[in-house]
């Protein structure tokens, strides 16, 4: 039988086995035997080279035409047979639309996320906006714009990561504070200012059940023509209201921080003895954060006029409030991502 006889035999026998397919594992298996490299086929196309060069003209288009044909024909049955397959399952796998449906299952929110929205919304509902910025910042936003160029002693205190940035190395750092926001927002904007910034911040520390490298901050920042120390206590009764719920009481004592002048340490009574004094706080208060009016040299670096503008900061980390509000025992429950703790707050409010 010559070759040219041979290919046409072999595209009888491929038709007639493709079309007998009952599965789309059988018509793979007729695939293989009829289009593979060890098939009949592929052994004829790359013998070629040694027929006569009349032959090649025959039998090398002829077999490069059956290879197109049994493909197309292979890939219009394979399609015949998952449309049947698919009827198959429809009509054996009907929905009934009488059932009740599979409520999904809902998530918890993080304690942390919990309590930074609540105190978003009760300052946003006082007309501050959010703010946010990035969390590997310059130097000069996380330190000199905020009066601590280099070398002052405040920086020992925030002793930070610091990264290979735009200026060469240590010209970045992971943010130890969210006050670079405050700077970027001041310098791109012109007062009246009224902001909370909430976010990530970093600082070395070590990882126990009361620190943590990775913490979260909420900042705020009010820069407006007559602002006095009065108005920043309003802010400050509203944010440790919304931070750690009614019936804490706060207040401010004097201390120093280099971006404000005056400046003051926010405290708010101890949860156990409500102010009285106890074993876990001695005097009945606690301290959780920083607060005063803006240092003039701080309104200087971001061209802000102090003849003009007054202006108050305040801030804290809010895994203390978080803690105290869930009766959270170890800060790393916050952070490792364990479902089963976070499970246990699905739907409770916020005490």
């Amino acid at each position: 039988m010559s070759q040219a006889d041979e290919l046409a035999s072999l595209r009888t026998d491929a038709a007639s086995a493709i079309e007998a397919a009952s599965s789309r594992d059988v018509l793979r298996e007729v695939e293989v035997r009829f289009l593979g490299r060890k098939s009949r086929l592929n052994e004829i196309l790359k013998g070629l080279r040694d027929l006569p060069d009349a032959d090649k003209r025959v039998v090398g288009p002829e077999g490069n035409r059956l290879r197109r044909d049994l493909e197309a024909h292979v890939e219009r049955k394979r399609t015949e047979l998952e449309r049947a397959d698919e009827e198959k399952l429809l009509s054996t796998d009907r929905l009934d639309l009488t059932m009740p449906g599979r409520r999904p299952a809902r998530g918890a929110p993080n304690p942390l996320v919990s309590v930074r929205k609540r105190i978003e919304d009760a300052f946003i509902a006082i007309g501050y906006q959010i703010a946010e910025g990035p969390e590997a910042e310059t130097d000069w936003n996380n330190f000199e714009a905020l009066n601590m160029p280099p070398g002052h002693p405040a920086r020992s205190l925030m002793d930070t990561y610091y990264l290979d940035g735009p200026r060469g190395p240590e010209s970045a750092v992971l943010r130890t504070h969210t006050s670079p926001v405050q700077i970027r927002v001041m310098e791109s904007r012109t007062p009246p200012i009224y902001i909370v910034c909430p976010g990530r911040t970093y600082r070395r520390d070590d990882y126990n059940a009361t620190h943590s490298p990775v913490f979260h901050q909420v900042e705020g920042l009010a820069v407006d023509e007559g602002l006095t120390f009065r108005d920043l206590r309003g802010a400050i009764e509203l944010f440790v209201e919304a931070a750690f719920g009614p019936g804490r009481r706060a207040r401010l004592v004097p201390s120093f921080y280099p971006f404000t002048e005056p400046s003051a340490e926010l405290q708010v009574t101890c949860p156990l003895c409500d102010g009285d004094g106890c074993s876990q706080c001695a005097s009945g208060w606690l301290g959780i954060g920083g607060a005063g009016m803006v240092d003039p040299n701080v309104f200087a670096n971001v061209g802000i006029d102090a003849e003009r503008y007054t202006g108050f900061a305040f801030g804290m980390s809010i895994e203390r409030p978080t803690m105290d509000r869930y009766g959270v025992d170890d800060i790393r429950l916050l952070f490792d991502g364990d479902l089963r703790f976070l499970e246990q707050f699905r739907g409770v409010p916020v005490r």
